[in-house]
């Protein structure tokens, strides 16, 4: 969405005031104070104890406190914003490195854990500082050359040396996907490059050059995207990947997918819950830039729906199969327009300012957004994904009541991935009660090759069997087999076997069902193994009180059954705040022993609501 300058005073006088009224309060509780200061101990903090979170935490302190100056002084043109604007900019053209400590290479090329100020690295945070820059310079460019001349200078001096050089220089980065893997890291940067090289660069043919560069680069994530629209990382990171994707689309003139536009509707569960697998959390943040995807939507939804011919022929049957793909796109983007405006508060702030200052600056404008009428999220019946083997099903479409059923197949060396083939969530009235725990604050271990001795991200803290003490493996190999969907029953059947580092299971039949007549979920394991020893469990991981009754047991609102197999308890005390915010203080794991049953059994598990 273009973004007029501060000069285009009309534009300007119409912003929303709720948001700068809030903006307003929470600057000048900060104005004269001392600025978030990334320190060099806690950049050495990454490569001496792992903590990677205290580094960044400042880095975004100065972003929140930036993009609230650049906003207010766009509104107001008071000079105290355009200081406060001046001094934000100047501590980014000053600090060491843009780079997040985790990211950068400079221990592994210089052997030093400090930034290398010689060799800048191009990662998710300096794509952030340099398109925050180039916004600022956008908006503000007349009245920051009035009261700071030269400060224009500065930042095309800083963006163009530690960014766009070395992104045309070095092309050995490896979110580009020149070896076949992309995620989110490559529509995040190369978006971002996007923002910089259209709001700075003034040469034609240096422009061209970097557009040239984002445009082959995003070809490669696009042609990752599956056509269900599925993101494997997840819908917190379809904010940061996904989005950004469409966003670049967007500016270059591209169609725009209603299938990964409608990706965030379909993993609503309910409310602030959403189907979480791999890194993300059950329940995000709700600052989300709502108005980006509510006019994408809009966007996408403007696909021609001409009525489908009244006779038959080769040609108009043709035309009649894409009247109706194009019926179906446009009822996605819909759909995904109302889950957006879902989240439009009448009278209320329109974004904050932990969006990033360009979706603030965007949203504060946006008179579609502002004037949004809030809707109904969409809440379908059934999602298949068969691209990540994902099903989702509630009872009926449009509301939460009753239980709804989430399973998924895959493999586990997805983006993000957690070891979880064949896991499954149930929610009770749109809240998780089976639950997938998320993740816990990212440290050095989390992507190194110690990560799957974090708790979360094992299969034994997902709702999957361990098969004579071992649990599952990871790896694009450990993966489900003999994958069947029948949606319209609300079922999804699948082999775990493959995804055990063992040669004697011969199979683990899992079928997840909900049965919308009795409203009951089922969870049905069979299996064959070679004869062998070791203790086999299925593994359910609760969030609420748990109490045994004797063969099952009440969670919060629901029931489980198991029949006469032992079970044993495990509570965990949570502690880390990406945890504690979603689950409170504890998560219960309980541990259904099926050994007695032989090589060769079957438990049927139930679940019910508890009225």
């Amino acid at each position: 969405m273009f973004v007029p300058p501060a000069t285009d005073r009309p534009v300007w006088r119409s912003a929303d005031e709720p948001t700068l009224r809030e903006l307003s309060e929470r600057a000048r509780a900060t104005l004269g104070t001392p600025w978030p200061t990334p320190l060099a101990r806690d950049f050495a903090r990454y490569f001496r104890d792992g903590d990677r979170d205290t580094y960044e935490q400042a880095i975004w302190g100065r972003h929140r406190r930036l993009a609230r100056a650049v906003v207010l002084a766009a509104a107001t043109l008071d000079p105290v914003w355009l200081d406060e604007v001046a001094d934000g900019v100047t501590l980014f053209c000053e600090q060491s490195t843009w780079c997040w400590p985790a990211h950068d290479d400079t221990f592994t090329r210089h052997g030093s854990v400090l930034p290398t100020v010689t060799d800048p690295y191009v990662d998710l945070g300096a794509g952030e500082v340099a398109a925050d820059l180039a916004w600022t310079d956008h908006v503000l460019g007349a009245p920051l050359d009035e009261r700071f001349p030269g400060l224009r200078a500065r930042i095309r001096h800083e963006v163009d040396r530690r960014v766009l050089r070395p992104f045309t220089e070095r092309r050995d980065w490896h979110w580009l996907g020149l070896d076949g893997h992309v995620h989110n890291w490559n529509p995040w940067i190369h978006s971002n490059i996007l923002i910089a090289t259209s709001l700075l660069v003034t040469s034609p043919a240096r422009r061209e050059q970097l557009t040239g560069l984002v445009v082959e680069g995003i070809g490669r994530y696009a042609a990752a995207v599956p056509a269900d629209g599925a993101i494997d990382e997840g819908y917190h990171y379809w904010w940061f990947g996904a989005l950004r994707y469409l966003e670049t689309l967007e500016r270059l003139g591209r169609d725009l997918d209603p299938e990964l536009i409608a990706f965030p509707h379909r993993v609503h569960l309910g409310g602030p819950w959403y189907l979480n697998h791999a890194d993300g959390p059950a329940r995000p943040s709700p600052h989300q830039p709502w108005h980006t995807l509510h006019r994408l939507a809009r966007l996408a939804a403007t696909r021609d729906t001409s009525a489908t011919p009244e006779t038959s022929s080769p040609a108009r049957d043709a035309s009649a199969g894409r009247d109706a793909s194009a019926a179906r796109h446009t009822s996605a983007a819909r759909d995904a327009e109302a889950h957006a405006a879902a989240h439009r508060r009448p009278g209320e702030p329109v974004a904050h300012e932990s969006h990033g200052l360009g979706y603030l600056l965007q949203a504060v404008v946006d008179q579609d957004w502002i004037a949004a009428v809030p809707a109904a999220s969409p809440l379908p019946r059934d999602v298949w994904f068969p691209s990540t083997q994902v099903l989702l099903a509630r009872p009926a479409a449009g509301g939460t009541a009753g239980l709804t059923l989430a399973v998924k197949g895959g493999h586990n060396g997805e983006n993000h991935n957690h070891n979880d083939v064949g896991s499954f969530i149930v929610a009770r009235d749109g809240v998780p009660v089976l639950i997938d725990p998320g993740r816990p604050t990212y440290t050095a271990q989390t992507f190194g090759p110690r990560r799957y001795e974090i708790w979360t991200m094992r299969s034994t803290w997902h709702n999957t069997p361990s098969i004579r003490g071992v649990e599952q493996a990871a790896g694009r190999s450990f993966a489900a087999r003999d994958v069947v969907a029948d949606v319209d029953a609300g079922s999804l059947t699948l082999d775990l076997a493959g995804a055990y580092p063992r040669d004697d299971v011969r199979r683990w039949v899992r079928t997840a069902r909900l049965d919308r007549t009795t409203g009951t979920i089922t969870i049905r394991d069979s299996w064959e193994l070679l004869p062998g020893t070791g203790r086999t469990v299925l593994h359910l991981i609760a969030a609420g009180e748990v109490t045994l009754t004797g063969g099952g047991a009440d969670i919060g609102g629901i029931s489980v059954a198991w029949g006469d197999r032992p079970c044993t308890v495990t509570s965990r005390r949570l502690d880390d705040p990406l945890l504690t915010d979603v689950w409170g203080d504890r998560l219960t794991r309980l541990d259904i022993d099926v050994t007695t049953l032989g090589p060769v059994g079957t438990l049927e598990l139930t679940v019910k609501e508890r009225r």
